[in-house]
């Protein structure tokens, strides 16, 4: 996993400075914020810079901020004329004995609603309790980071009694005909049925979705009634489009008609994911293999993302393509999970499993043998791999997968049997 840097001055003026390092998945438990605005103060050009980041955070998404040069004196004049936002966060290096003085010209300009959040130099406990008892929302002392900035945001604006939000697991493919719905729809089906919780798959490839085969099922209703009048979307709207696969999975199913075009903006998508989020404790995206700002938005959204490709050429650069795209849109976030599906099909030239990963410095989530009369069979029923045969080496793939992908367990390695066999084959190849 890859690891950011980032150089933080300990405060205004100072000499010294130290390295604060932010794994990718440090913000993973940190929720999108709601529609809010803040305002930042920042002394120095590194709280300036952090800020920054911090804004183009997916979780920020929503946030209307704005980055000031100054502190707690500039808000002050700001605010002496204008009214304030909902977060003002400041950056000072004030001593202790001043702080409450100096902060006092800002009070008596703020609104009662508005929320301070203070970064400091001091670690003092007994100003962090006066600073608690006039009112300061945070204290933090410097140097911070992205997750304590967001992490503090968070606690003040998202309703800790709330229902939790759930977890978006999008599945796009690195090329056509990778397979990435199939297994999309058997991960869906494997969390479900696996840990009997309520799960949401939507087909979001609305022309061509093969959701409703592989289900057999026929819905009059799905994703395009609610893609196309998002004013009537809500939880009792949503319940009405949904079709009962299984006990515990609904399906949000595309039309896959040809009756009109499909073109959407890039936000179109947004309110069904809102929904789904409220919905569900799980809800897998099927996401068709295309690059357009409506399927970078939602790629951009999602907590999890399976990339599912093939041992060939134009996986290997589509999916290296799509892994750089990705690390530029969800800068904080850990990479997403390769997966590698029909390895060994015969008498088809193949890139080996080991130099496709290292090629691209990851590793796969999973690898996939090819195995047209399972994957065929299954599709042609309307019945998930599992269902066809649960002890086939397909079947505990997706059974791991569904492990990894709800953060219950890591991948386990391939034993001899079944993958182990496979691989050592392509190995010797």
């Amino acid at each position: 996993m890859s690891t950011i840097e980032y150089r933080i001055e300990t405060g205004a003026g100072a000499g010294d400075s130290v390295f604060d390092t932010v794994q990718p998945g440090d913000l993973e438990q940190v929720r999108p914020l709601p529609r809010i605005s803040i305002h930042a103060f920042c002394e120095s050009e590194a709280m300036q810079r952090l800020m920054e980041r911090c804004g183009q955070d997916r979780r920020m998404a929503k946030v209307s901020l704005r980055i000031n040069s100054g502190g707690i004196d500039a808000a002050a004049n700001m605010f002496a004329t204008v009214s304030t936002p909902n977060l003002i966060i400041l950056e000072t290096s004030t001593e202790p004995r001043s702080l409450l003085t100096e902060l006092a010209p800002l009070a008596a300009v703020c609104d009662p609603s508005t929320k301070v959040v203070l970064i400091g130099k001091h670690n003092d406990i007994a100003l962090y309790r006066d600073l608690i008892r006039n009112g300061i929302s945070e204290y933090m002392v410097a140097p911070v980071a992205m997750p304590d900035i967001l992490s503090a945001v968070s606690s003040i604006f998202v309703d800790p009694d709330a229902e939790p939000l759930g977890r978006s697991l999008a599945f796009i493919g690195a090329k056509g005909g990778s397979g990435s719905s199939a297994i999309a729809h058997n991960c869906a089906w494997g969390i479900s049925n696996l840990f009997s919780t309520e799960t949401i798959l939507a087909d979001l490839d609305l022309p061509y979705g093969t959701a409703n085969i592989d289900f057999d099922q026929d819905p009059p209703t799905g994703i395009s009634e609610a893609v196309f009048a998002p004013e009537r979307l809500d939880e009792v709207f949503l319940d009405r489009l949904l079709t009962k696969c299984s006990e515990h999975l609904s399906l949000l199913a595309a039309p896959s008609m040809l009756d009109r075009a499909y073109d959407f903006e890039g936000g179109a998508f947004h309110p069904i994911l809102e929904i789904l989020q409220r919905s569900a404790p799980v809800s897998v995206l099927d996401i068709p293999h295309m690059w357009t700002e409506w399927t970078r938005a939602v790629l951009g959204e999602a907590d999890e993302i399976v990339i599912t490709a093939v041992p060939d050429l134009a996986s290997l650069r589509n999916t290296k393509n799509l892994l750089d795209a990705l690390k530029k849109l969800r800068p904080n976030d850990k990479q997403p999970h390769l997966i590698l599906n029909q390895v060994g099909m015969p008498k088809r030239p193949e890139i080996a499993v080991s130099e496709f990963c290292e090629s691209l410095e990851i590793e796969a989530a999973a690898i996939i043998p090819f195995d047209a009369v399972l994957f065929g069979n299954a599709s042609n029923s309307g019945r998930m791999i599992a269902e066809i045969d649960k002890k086939s080496a397909a079947a505990e793939t997706f059974s791991q997968l569904a492990h990894l992908l709800t953060g219950r367990a890591s991948m386990k390695k391939a034993r001899r049997g079944g993958l182990g066999k496979m691989l050592a084959a392509l190995g010797k190849k």
